[in-house]
């Protein structure tokens, strides 16, 4: 086995142009795992994302007795249990993947196993108590087996209700709604979802709404505000089923383009994705960069001048992606305020805290609120910072683009990008080698 890659020294670059073609996305692989183990038939599903993430999801499946196989064109044949799983008791461990522990947890609270769902230190602080107390409402009977509100958590056998309205909190994680959305059908009746306070990363929700479609099972909404899921609801598997491009990942690539001269593509993503982080390419565009966009595909280059405009804006709508304009404001004219990103508190890490800690160390002046940045750039970016990752992947992609500045810099624990992109700085450098 080799050793584990401590840290990563990336060169000074100012130029970059060249085509990806990007992992599946992690929000629509681990759905549709789950997804296609609780319909009735089999499931081929294309294009998944191979990463840390989806590892847990598959591997807590299996455990569930899913039978699982991959075919030599690298499609993942999922057979469907109907929305029961074979195995009642089992031991799960999810590491930090809240597209899976979320969703696992609603799906088994209303099933008849005991399960215990544990994950890595970080997961055991990100809260669940909104989703439990939703679930609890309906039957379900969830032990917090460390501190209350958070995981570790032991799932009993569900104790049915026959209540036909509950509520969710929105305003924490739209993962919590989601997890509800996938998790109720199985109940064979009609419930409604109403949400409690303002419905926070609306288009991973539709993400879900989407799916759920897909898969035979179509929600009706008010809005933002209520959901019924219908009664005699039933999975049906889609036969095949194609994952996108991650629009996540489209983000670092995008803004490599938009700082250092491109062209730069990517490919699995474009006009008719699902996902709503394709809006990252609207603030790219409103920070002067070049966007073209076709079905399939998207590409940035810099603006005419080199430089990018500063950007004032609520950036609800794409938590993740907001990370990767946080450093291009490093790269703009004036200073930048990034808005209504709360959720970042209760993401892999702080994520308000720890991009406020290493903006700093490359001379950067920041204000740290509550749910916004304030972004002032230096007039020079410090060269040969060392940027510590705090096991989240989005840290470590997103100040990998600080080296096209011009200015070296150190990335520590790189192999954290393994959650949802494992070959993310072998990519980036196929960019810079054509630059070269």
């Amino acid at each position: 086995m080799s050793a584990k890659l401590t840290a990563i020294a990336l060169e000074p670059c100012r130029h970059v142009e060249g085509h990806v073609v990007l992992p599946g996305s992690k929000s629509i692989s681990n759905r549709t795992l789950l997804l296609s183990a609780l319909c009735s038939g089999e499931t081929s599903v294309c294009g998944l994302l191979k990463s840390d993430d989806t590892d847990v999801m598959l591997a807590a499946l299996q455990k569930l007795g899913v039978l699982i196989e991959k075919s030599a064109q690298n499609e993942y044949v999922v057979s469907g249990r109907g929305g029961v799983f074979p195995v009642k008791d089992a031991e799960l461990f999810l590491g930090n993947a809240g597209t899976a522990f979320r969703p696992l947890t609603a799906v088994l609270a209303l099933g008849d196993g005991k399960f215990r769902l544990h994950g890595v230190a970080r997961m055991h602080e990100r809260p669940i108590g909104d989703l439990v107390d939703g679930l609890a409402a309906l039957g379900a009977r969830v032990n917090y087996l460390g501190a209350p509100g958070f995981p570790p958590l032991e799932i009993l056998p569900y104790a049915p209700r026959q209540i036909s309205i509950v509520h969710i909190r929105g305003d924490v994680s739209s993962q919590f709604l989601s997890a509800m959305l996938m998790a109720i059908p199985l109940l064979k009746r009609e419930v409604r979802i109403e949400v409690v306070g303002e419905l926070i990363s609306k288009p991973y929700v539709e993400i879900t709404l989407n799916l759920l479609a897909r898969f035979g099972v179509n929600v009706q909404r008010d809005e933002w505000r209520a959901f019924v899921v219908p009664a005699n609801s039933q999975y049906v598997s889609p036969g095949t089923i194609h994952v996108e491009g991650d629009a996540s990942s489209a983000s670092y690539f995008l803004a490599a383009g938009a700082i250092a001269g491109g062209p730069v593509r990517v490919h699995g993503v474009g006009k008719s994705s699902i996902q709503g982080d394709l809006r990252f390419a609207d603030a790219l565009g409103q920070m002067g960069a070049i966007i073209e966009l076709s079905e399939n595909w998207i590409e940035a280059r810099a603006p005419a001048n080199g430089k990018l405009n500063a950007i004032d804006a609520d950036l609800n709508h794409i938590p993740d992606a907001a990370m990767t304009i946080a450093i291009l404001a490093l790269f703009a004219k004036g200073t930048s305020i990034i808005r209504n990103i709360a959720s970042w508190r209760v993401k892999e890490t702080d994520r308000i805290a720890a991009m406020a800690t290493e903006m700093r160390k490359l001379g950067a002046i920041i204000e740290e609120g509550v749910d916004y940045l304030r972004i002032t750039p230096p007039a020079k970016i410090t060269p040969n910072a060392v940027i510590d990752t705090y096991d989240d992947h989005r840290m470590a992609m997103c100040f990998s683009l600080i080296s096209l500045s011009g200015v070296p810099i150190t990335i520590n624990d790189p192999e954290c990008v393994a959650k949802t992109f494992p070959d993310y700085f072998d990519v980036l450098a196929t960019l810079t080698e054509v630059a070269a």
